[in-house]
């Protein structure tokens, strides 16, 4: 991705239950839908990689054929897409391809034949965190992420094409971003892709598509579409240089700053948030956001404490009223504010996996770690909710510069880059709130980390349930136990940057049945594969 955003980072809101193979898949169906002409009528789905492995499990099926309906990633109806494709004259197919070739792992080939005959193929890539990437139309490789307003530009490669489009768009005072020309050969088709700082108008379109060597014009809306004028163009590069300064690339910058303006990690990222808004033309909603997502996490962590949620796949639901049952009879092990985290983080689990609406923080797999450990800490301190959404900024900013450096996906890193990025994220944020300088909160996502290295992602059945629900009580009780260190004083011999490059190399070490694929680890147990449609019961996967 370009630019993160807190967004990305605690979220998207979404239903359950992976933000990879759910949320991700979805988006790369919503945007091939909008570069449609006409309504779509017949969509082939060729699924590569760990999508093919996964498919019903993540329910990546719905997610896409949802997204082909442009439903949002947070709409319930996903979990009934199929009936809603039926009733739209929506026709739709999967074929799993495991030994097809792809660059990423989270890959889907489409092929959409719409209202009017016209056929047309896209390959998108699902690149963790509920973000997508579309790498081709056609047959010619291109790059549409949807994070801005995208103009996608099917032409003749001839002189003079790009000068007009330009043009077209300038005329009426919209900012280009970002130009790319993607073509075979000279002379023959291209596609021109633009991303724009604002929105896009019909009357571009329109003016765009005078010009005879244009074939048609298809408009993506970004996630920060605006629509800055002209007059605010001072403003907007103004915000953009201190977005610079803000943009921080890795810990040590972020570090620094906090001590030399004597900010929090919290209060460092939340001005970088503004500073990222206004360098985009709009005012920031930061704080309305995270009253959003703390709302939608609180009721994804407390409902199945009193009311079971069956998961789609059958094997978890009921974990979180046990627990809370136990806490009620006095039979806790551990004291209350862990038992608590336990609880919450194994309740947010079974909302994703019977598709409810969670928070991804900073995947849906390991969307009740930060949750878990907030709202225990809540409970048994007595933390505001504006002190909740510190520790969300600051956990923000952690799973900000894990993304930037390393990955959050399972699919490319194992369960340490969810789970474990997930437990990093929250115990910085404990360590915020116990009042913890920004060098503590450092070294305890660095605990957290080192302590969760080499986590493989091993799904029985390729379900976002087990061992998925366990692990984020255990990533809670990392987060705590690592926050617990750092408040002592104890620092790391080496440094949060380094422990991130470390965890990203162990990651892309870890062998494909290791990484989400339900192949290996656990999944591969005669035991787990007696759970899998795919495998003779009682024999193991590998």
């Amino acid at each position: 991705m370009d630019t993160l955003s807190i967004r990305d980072i605690i979220g998207p809101i979404m239903i359950g239950p992976s933000s990879s193979h759910t949320a991700g898949a979805l988006r790369i169906a919503y945007m091939a839908r909008r570069l449609c002409l006409a309504e779509p009528r017949t969509v082939e789905f060729s699924l590569l990689g760990s999508f093919a492995h996964t498919l019903v499990g993540h329910g990546t099926d719905k997610a896409l054929v949802g997204g082909m309906l442009g439903l949002d990633t947070d709409d319930l109806r996903i979990r009934d897409s199929f009936q809603l494709a039926r009733e739209a004259g929506l026709a739709f197919s999967f074929t799993p391809e495991p030994d097809a070739e792809y660059d990423h792992p989270n890959t889907v080939d489409i092929r959409i034949v719409d209202a009017d005959g016209s056929e047309m193929s896209i390959r998108g890539e699902s690149i963790g965190g509920g973000a997508a990437v579309i790498r081709r139309i056609d047959g010619i490789d291109v790059e549409v992420t949807g994070e801005k307003t995208s103009i996608v530009i099917r032409q003749r490669d001839e002189a003079g094409v790009l000068a007009h489009i330009a043009k077209s768009i300038s005329d009426w005072g919209v900012n280009i971003a970002t130009t790319r020309m993607y073509r075979e050969r000279k002379g023959d088709a291209a596609y021109t892709i633009l991303e724009t700082d604002q929105a896009v108008c019909p009357e571009i379109k329109t003016a765009i598509e005078a010009h005879p060597a244009i074939r048609d014009v298809r408009i993506i809306p970004g996630d920060s579409a605006t629509g800055v004028s002209k007059d605010d163009a001072a403003d907007v590069e103004a915000a953009q240089m201190r977005f610079d300064e803000l943009d921080f690339p890795h810990g040590a910058a972020m570090l620094a700053f906090c001590e030399r303006s004597g900010m929090s990690i919290s209060e460092a990222f939340l001005e970088r948030e503004d500073a990222l808004a206004a360098s985009l033309g709009y005012a920031s909603d930061t704080d309305g956001y995270l009253d959003e997502a703390l709302a939608v996490m609180r009721q994804s962590a407390t409902r199945p404490l009193e009311e079971p949620l069956p998961s789609m796949g059958g094997l978890i639901g009921g974990e979180a009223l046990k627990l809370s049952a136990l806490r009620k009879l006095g039979g806790n092990l551990c004291d209350d504010q862990l038992s608590l985290a336990i609880a919450y983080s194994m309740a947010v689990l079974e909302t994703n996996a019977s598709m409810g609406r969670i928070a991804a923080a900073p995947t849906a797999g390991s969307a009740g770690v930060i949750p878990g450990v907030l709202l225990a800490l809540q409970d048994s301190r007595g933390f505001s909710d504006e002190d909740l959404k510190r520790g969300l900024a600051c956990a923000g900013a952690i799973g900000y510069l894990i993304t930037r450096n390393a990955t959050v996906s399972g699919a490319e890193g194992g369960c340490q880059a969810e789970i474990g990025s997930a437990a990093a994220m929250a115990a910085a944020a404990a360590v915020e709130l116990a009042g913890g300088t920004p060098a503590q909160c450092f070294a305890a996502a660095s605990n957290a980390l080192t302590n969760m290295m080499g986590l493989v992602c091993d799904p029985i059945a390729g379900l976002v349930e087990v061992p998925c629900q366990k692990r984020n009580a255990a990533g809670a009780a990392t987060a705590l136990v690592s926050a617990q260190i750092a408040l002592a004083g104890i620092g790391n011999l080496v440094d949060f940057d380094q422990t991130v490059e470390a965890m990203r190399k162990v990651g892309r070490s870890l062998p494909f049945e290791l990484r989400e694929s339900a192949l290996g680890g656990i999944a591969a147990t005669p035991a787990a594969c007696g759970f899998c449609a795919s495998c003779t019961p009682g024999m193991s996967c590998s």
